[in-house]
Parts: structure tokens; C-alpha cells; sequence
């Protein structure tokens, strides 16, 4: 992966960065390794550099990590219901728009708003069950454990699809190394549990 027209020192910098942060490049950090701002805009008009979103670029040769991408974009976000789902491989199908929860005291960009399908949740819930996981590029994101999305995909059915709200259901059923005491803990805490109970009824 070569950066075309840019000096040979500029190369090298911008492949360090891009390793450093899963592929990312971000204003903040080129600055900081002494690469402006004009000289990103620079590259990415010659084509040396794709621009991801606002303050984001990748090398040419990468393949963006969406996901990663996102969750790099704010602090405030986790991978939740479906994208969780897909992530916790509970899944069959990879999501057509990622799924994020926020807590009600935050608000995420409007570009992640338009991209992304947002739900919201009290900040002292916000936590419960957050997990670092990989993606399948091997980047580290936010996101809810098996027995959180289990707990999200039965609170939320009424914005779910029937098919996803199925499937998520039996394949949790179906996973290996399921917690029950989370699971019974998290449910309880949003006051659910006997709707969970009901959904695994004859499943597990």
C-alpha cells in the first residue's frame, strides 16, 4: 500500500496510522504526526486517500470496517439488536443498517443518525451487559453480550421484523455457553422477565 504523489516520510506516517487504528486515519491523529489538514485534503483529490466521514480517511487498498468506523465516531454508542445479534453470531443475515443504542441524555451525530437505526435507553441502563467484540475485520467494537440482545430483541419486538425477532430467539436458544444468571439479572432489571420466560418457553 503506497500513498501516490505524497512524500516517501508522508507514506510511511499514514501507513503507521492506518495500522495503529484498525485501518482508520483520522484528522486528529495525522495532525498529531504532523500531516495538515490542506495535505490530507490534498491526497484524498489525488485519489492517495478515501474519505470515510467527517474527519475520517482509509488508504485506497483498505477495505473499510464500518463498524469500526462508527464506533469510532463517538463515545456514546454500542452495538445493540440486530447488529448485536450479527456480532454475538445469532444471526444468519449480516444487517442492512447497523443498530445502535444510545443513553436518552446523548444525542449521536446526524450522520450516524441517517445511517444508522438508534434506539435510546436510561443512561443507569446503558451499561448493563457491554462487551468488547470483534468484527469480522478483526477491529474491536462496543456491543451487548448474547443475553443483553436477547433482552433487547424482546423489549423492542414491535420495531423488529418477525423474521429477525424469530430467529434471534432460536438461535440463542441453540448457542452454547448461554448465562442464564445474566440473563435472569438483565431481565429483571428491565422488568421483562416473565416475557423473556415465555419466549424460550419449550426452546431451551
Amino acid at each position: 500500500m503506497s500513498v501516490k504523489d505524497a512524500p516517501l516520510k508522508t507514506s510511511s506516517i499514514l501507513q503507521n496510522l492506518a495500522l495503529d487504528n484498525g485501518g482508520i486515519i483520522t484528522t486528529k491523529s495525522a495532525e498529531k504526526a504532523g500531516i495538515s489538514r490542506a495535505m490530507l485534503s490534498y491526497l484524498e483529490k489525488k485519489g492517495s486517500l478515501e474519505r470515510l466521514s467527517i474527519g475520517q480517511y482509509i488508504l485506497p487498498a483498505e477495505i473499510p470496517d464500518e463498524m469500526y468506523s462508527l464506533s469510532q465516531r463517538s463515545k456514546n454508542i454500542v452495538f445493540s439488536h440486530e447488529s448485536a445479534m450479527f456480532l454475538n453470531g445469532f444471526s444468519n443475515r449480516t444487517p442492512f443498517e447497523h443498530s445502535l443504542t444510545v443513553p436518552t441524555n446523548k444525542q449521536p451525530s446526524m450522520d450516524i443518525k441517517k445511517k444508522c437505526k438508534v434506539y435510546y435507553i436510561k443512561s443507569e441502563l446503558f451499561t448493563i451487559g457491554l462487551i468488547q467484540i470483534k468484527t469480522p475485520y478483526g477491529n474491536f467494537v462496543p456491543c451487548y453480550d448474547s443475553e443483553r440482545t436477547l433482552c433487547d430483541i424482546i423489549r423492542s419486538r414491535s420495531r423488529l421484523d418477525e423474521e429477525t425477532y424469530l430467529e434471534g430467539i432460536k438461535l440463542y436458544a441453540l448457542k452454547k455457553n448461554k448465562n442464564f444468571r445474566n440473563l435472569s439479572k438483565y431481565a429483571e432489571a428491565f422488568g421483562i422477565l416473565k416475557k423473556v420466560n415465555t419466549a424460550l418457553e419449550g426452546l431451551i
